[in-house]
């Protein structure tokens, strides 16, 4: 279930085996205007209308930094980020990989008072375990075989700006304790070092866990997670909002193409609405770039071959035909 852009809530079936049935129809979107109950396979599922609720706030913009969105799901992401955009609040960033959560991140710091000041990226998904306590927090010449010179880390980096760090949910558990009191005094030690450096940052994470769950499995620091989540936003994926597909898709297009009156062929638009999106917005650039290189709507030319989410809904002599125009549809059939 998700709200269109203009508001009104929209229930859709993402190809299941069993079909969702309204009644004794199969369905796949249903324009929802009152409580109902669903089928799905041998299971009935009610939906209620709560009325009268004050709902979510959304933001004008279509775009927040380098994101762009119509979806109202987005707009809400980019009011609760115009709000964290006026403090130093720490804010996590949590969505599937490919949503955009490091264009999000850049949009908070420029969108912020220390919009002139380091934005440093830490990826602790890819930093090897024994280096990774380096670089947050930097190390003093010889601490450790190989360390030939001083070196600041990320923490002094970005003093004074912004530290990112992205695929938080990675951090080893055994790294987490230091992080979280660096977090809390924002003041810490080089390795090797007696001195201790106090820093003044704003610290933003991103990661494609659920971090409260893998918090109450014992596989994150529940304190840790607490510290990260003052503003906790959920980034929702690019197949539950298919309004911001064609915007993106044409932001794409005019990048590549360095062209900025580009526009999307019927033809290729259609294909694009038709795609589920298991790589979010990521696939889509991935998607649009194949196409300024071939310049061709093809299926099998635009995406994965070992994706099995292509499959038209048409079977038979009759497949492919939802990605042509309509009088070529019905001159062919």
């Amino acid at each position: 279930v998700r709200v269109d852009a203009s508001g009104r809530l929209v229930f859709t079936d993402l190809g299941s085996l069993n079909g969702t049935k309204l009644g004794s129809v199969r369905i796949r979107d249903v324009l929802l205007t009152e409580d109902t109950t669903f089928t799905v396979g041998e299971t009935q599922l009610r939906l209620t209308i709560k009325r009268g609720g004050q709902g979510v706030k959304l933001s004008p913009r279509s775009r927040f930094g380098g994101a762009i969105a119509e979806s109202a799901s987005m707009r809400h992401v980019f009011e609760l980020l115009e709000h964290a955009a006026k403090t130093d609040v720490t804010v996590l960033l949590e969505g599937e990989s490919g949503t955009g959560k490091d264009v999000l991140a850049n949009a908070l710091h420029r969108e912020s008072a220390r919009r002139d000041a380091p934005f440093v990226v830490v990826d602790c998904g890819a930093i090897p375990e024994q280096l990774l306590e380096s670089e947050l927090f930097g190390h003093e010449r010889g601490a450790f075989t190989g360390a030939h010179a001083s070196r600041a880390g990320a923490f002094e980096q970005a003093d004074g700006g912004t530290l990112f760090l992205d695929e938080i949910g990675e951090l080893p558990l055994e790294a987490q304790p230091k992080l979280l009191r660096a977090l809390e005094s924002r003041s810490f030690r080089r390795v090797g070092g007696s001195s201790t450096i106090s820093v003044n940052l704003r610290v933003i994470a991103a990661t494609n866990r659920k971090l409260r769950e893998a918090a109450r499995r014992k596989e994150f620091r529940e304190d840790l997670y607490y510290r990260l989540a003052v503003v906790h936003i959920a980034v929702p994926r690019l197949g539950d909002r298919p309004e911001d597909v064609l915007p993106l898709a044409l932001a794409f297009l005019k990048r590549v193409t360095g062209d900025a009156n580009a526009s999307l062929p019927d033809d290729f638009a259609r294909l694009l609405q038709s795609y589920p999106w298991p790589g979010n917005a990521r696939e889509l650039r991935n998607v649009v770039e194949r196409f300024a290189t071939f310049d061709r709507a093809d299926p099998t030319l635009l995406f994965d071959p070992a994706s099995t989410t292509l499959a038209s809904p048409l079977a038979g002599p009759f497949q492919g035909f939802e990605l042509l125009p309509y009088h070529e549809a019905k001159r062919r059939a």
